[in-house]
C-alpha cells in the first residue's frame, strides 16, 4: 500500500516562505509524476505544481498564480517531492495535498497553509 506523508505546513505572514515535503512509502513502481494541489474553503481543488519524470529529465509545471514564487523539486532516493513557497500571499491559504501518479493515483492527507496579511 502506498502512503504519502506531508509535512511543512503552518502559519506565516504575507511575504514569508514555507517548504512542504511529501514522502512516499510502500511498494512503488514506475512513478509517472508527483504534484501538489490545494483547496481553499468553498473552492475546488486546483493544481499548484507538478513534476513529471522522464528518464534523466524532470518536467515541472506550475499554475499561473504561483509561477516565479513556488518551486517543485524531487529527491529520487527518498521518493520525496518538495514545494518551496516564497513570497506567500493571503490567497495562497489552503489545504495542500500531495499527489502521486503511477498506474494508480494516490493522495496525501493534506497540510494546512495559512498566510496572514
Amino acid at each position: 500500500q502506498v502512503q504519502l506523508l506531508e509535512s511543512g505546513g503552518g502559519l506565516v505572514q504575507a511575504g514569508g516562505s514555507l517548504r512542504l515535503s511529501c514522502a512516499a512509502s510502500g511498494i512503488i513502481f514506475s512513478i509517472n509524476s508527483m504534484a501538489w494541489y490545494r483547496q481553499a474553503p468553498g473552492k475546488q481543488r486546483e493544481l499548484v505544481a507538478s513534476i513529471t519524470f522522464g528518464g534523466n529529465i524532470n518536467y515541472a509545471n506550475y499554475a499561473d498564480s504561483v509561477k516565479g514564487r513556488f518551486t517543485i523539486s524531487r529527491e529520487n532516493a527518498k521518493n520525496t517531492v518538495y514545494l518551496q513557497m516564497n513570497r506567500l500571499k493571503p490567497e495562497d491559504t489552503a489545504v495542500y495535498y500531495c499527489n502521486l501518479a503511477t498506474s494508480k493515483t494516490y493522495w496525501g492527507q493534506g497540510t494546512q497553509v495559512t498566510v496572514s496579511s
